[in-house]
């Protein structure tokens, strides 16, 4: 396989980030990483002849898991199961690709590595791992012919720890893009980011996969960090000042973007709380993208409980946090970003 899992596999990503907030950019908000969340780990797999990846969030114990989609075009797999109620209580792990739907197969892989590991629903035969996916376009960036695979979700897996995510152009972000409805010459670079928070004993980590029609906004201030650009090129345009002024384009592709993540708690939590959870954390997404929720993105949100810290859910509480996280690691992805061919980064924009 001519490619290699992790970070270090393709150009642009930006190091680790701990609990300390510390990175490659003195202007990355908020810090932690969803692996401060205990009982999971993180892995990726970044190929290295375009960019395309894959990341997985595992859950070796099981996780209660639920999920909030909002896009008029998602990508997804084993998401039913979720519903509360369906029996299936615990997830395994969750995959976040490239590759639109052909990135599915990743969860593939993923299943196989964790069935090796005998863990899974036990059904007397065999154990068989829960692995709710989600799948991102990025197939307008270099080759749309190689695509996150099985094989990409197995080394995904044999990468994961509970180190910090890296985060930019890495997995599921390594292809990722903003500001596309005035077409891919006028978008810019989009990638993965990670945050945490810790209130009364209780953590929420995010991890994000930023690939949106829209503009990607500092959600304190409203500043435009990345998105569509002026016909020159030279300046962001503000999408949603165009559109209210009529400025739309006459033809609109549908499922060309769409933004993935996940956001997971220590808390215990019930089928019906993740759901409700996984939902309040889209409004970190509408926080931080404008528009959201689009008829060309497939705008996906799961949420895991993984219980270790003993302490009952509170669903105000946890959906605060999970949209702030979600929020803030949104923010994180586009700041961390490297620009690729055709694609500059906020960076490149930010005085």
């Amino acid at each position: 396989m001519a490619a290699a899992a992790g970070a270090a596999a393709f150009a642009g990503s930006m190091p680790a980030q701990g609990s300390n907030g510390t990175s490659g950019s003195r202007c990355m908000p908020g810090s932690g990483s969803i692996t401060d969340v205990k009982g999971l780990r993180v892995g990726h797999y970044t190929d290295t002849r375009r960019p395309t990846g894959c990341t997985v969030i595992i859950a070796e114990a099981g996780a209660t898991g639920g999920v909030d989609v909002r896009g008029a075009a998602p990508g997804t797999r084993e998401t039913d199961l979720l519903n509360p109620v369906n029996m299936v209580e615990k997830v395994h792990a969750i995959v976040l690709a490239g590759g639109s739907a052909f990135g599915l197969d990743a969860a593939t892989g993923v299943m196989r590595y964790l069935e090796e590991k005998k863990i899974g629903f036990d059904v007397g035969v065999a154990h068989v791992p829960i692995v709710p996916s989600a799948i991102l376009f990025d197939l307008g960036v270099g080759d749309a012919s190689i695509r996150p695979d099985a094989a990409a979700g197995y080394q995904a897996c044999k990468s994961a720890s509970t180190d910090a995510s890296e985060e930019g152009n890495v997995g599921a972000g390594a292809g990722a893009t903003v500001g596309k409805l005035y077409g891919p010459q006028r978008a810019m670079k989009g990638g993965l980011g990670s945050a945490s928070l810790t209130v009364a004993g209780v953590t929420v980590g995010a991890i994000v996969a930023v690939n949106a029609v829209g503009d990607v906004l500092d959600p304190n201030t409203g500043r435009i960090l990345a998105g569509a650009r002026t016909a020159d090129g030279k300046q962001l345009l503000d999408t949603r000042a165009a559109i209210l002024a009529g400025d739309l384009p006459r033809a609109m592709r549908a499922g060309t973007a769409t933004t993935i993540g996940v956001v997971a708690t220590d808390a215990t939590l019930t089928k019906a709380q993740a759901q409700k959870i996984a939902g309040m954390a889209h409004d970190g997404l509408a926080r931080s993208i404008n528009p959201i929720h689009t008829m060309l993105d497939g705008d996906t949100i799961f949420a895991l409980g993984t219980g270790t810290s003993g302490k009952p859910g509170n669903v105000m509480l946890l959906g605060v946090m999970a949209a702030e996280a979600m929020a803030i690691a949104v923010q994180r992805a586009i700041l961390a970003a490297r620009a690729v061919e055709g694609f500059p980064a906020a960076v490149d924009y930010i005085a």
